[in-house]
Formats: structure tokens, C-alpha cells, sequence
């Protein structure tokens, strides 16, 4: 076993995440807080580098928390009505030896020219200056390098967004 790598439980290291973020959930006084829904599934203890598998679900939840301030913010300057905002958060195991984590927000989606640069260093949809944007490109190298999965993400713009992290449970580096 490779050092630091360990076996855990996902739905521990996803609360501990959502705690870290918990100041973020309340959009302010015009906007409501978001809230979490959490459809956690029976899974194993998954062998893993729980750090760095942390650092993946913290930059996906903070994106989709970014993207829901910026649609509260949209619909408060326009006067538009917006479902109230939402992160689900769902796990299950999809093989015997493979877990899934999904994490999906009710935002605005993502813009067909956005989706090719996504996984891209350094590409941000964020003002110059507030991110780096390395967070989704170090986020798929963790999960495809270092735990031989899969990041992937589905949405449309108008729609949903719906980050999908697929690791094996027995099989990290």
C-alpha cells in the first residue's frame, strides 16, 4: 500500500467538505441559502488518497456553489424568479469493485463553448483575478491518475449540471 493512500468512507470526506463550505451555502439576505440534498447509497470503504479525493469534491461543490450565487445575483438584478437553489449529492456503487459520486446543481448549465475547455489548465469562467482555474484540471487528474477513474461531467445550458467522479474501490495507486 502506497503511503497516504488508506481506506475511508466517502460520505465522511463529502460531509466534512460540505462543513468546510457551510459559510457558502447562505447567498445572502435577497437570495435564499442552498440546499443539500444528500441520496447517499451503501458503499464500501474505498482505498483511496482521501486528501486529494476531498480536494475533487471541494471544487466541484464550490463551482456549483459559485454558479448558483451567480444565478441569484442574475435573477435579483433582473427581477426573474429562479427555482430555489439546489446541490444534490448522490453515491452509489455501480459494479462490485467501482463506486459513483454525483454532485449536481438546478443553475443555469454550461454554454456549449464552455464544455470542450472545461478540464482545460487554466481556463476560467471567472473574472481575471478570482480564480486560477486549475481547480476541474487538477480535479481529473486526481481522479484519472492518481485512482484510475472517471470525471465527467452532463449539462446544457438552461439546465442542470451534474459532475460524475467514478473510482474503483480497491484499486488506487
Amino acid at each position: 500500500m502506497k503511503r497516504n493512500v488508506k481506506e475511508v468512507n466517502i460520505h465522511d470526506g463529502l460531509d466534512s467538505t460540505l462543513l468546510i463550505l457551510q459559510h457558502r451555502l447562505k447567498l445572502g439576505n435577497r437570495c435564499p441559502h442552498i440546499e443539500i440534498i444528500r441520496n447517499y447509497g451503501d458503499l464500501p470503504l474505498v482505498k483511496c488518497y482521501p486528501g486529494q479525493l476531498n480536494q475533487v469534491f471541494m471544487n466541484i461543490l464550490a463551482n456549483a456553489i459559485d454558479a448558483l450565487e451567480g444565478n441569484a445575483m442574475r435573477a435579483s438584478l433582473t427581477g426573474q424568479v429562479n427555482p430555489a437553489p439546489r446541490i444534490q449529492i448522490c453515491t452509489d456503487r455501480i459494479q462490485s469493485n467501482r463506486i459513483k459520486v454525483s454532485i449536481s446543481d438546478n443553475g443555469l448549465g454550461i454554454l456549449e463553448t464552455t464544455k470542450a475547455k472545461l478540464f482545460d489548465p487554466f481556463f476560467t469562467t471567472k473574472p481575471v483575478g478570482k480564480e486560477t482555474g486549475l481547480g476541474l484540471s487538477i480535479s481529473h487528474q486526481i481522479v484519472t491518475e492518481r485512482h484510475q477513474g472517471k470525471l465527467y461531467f452532463q449539462s446544457e445550458p438552461g439546465k442542470d449540471t451534474e459532475f460524475v467522479v467514478e473510482i474503483p474501490v480497491h484499486d488506487a495507486n
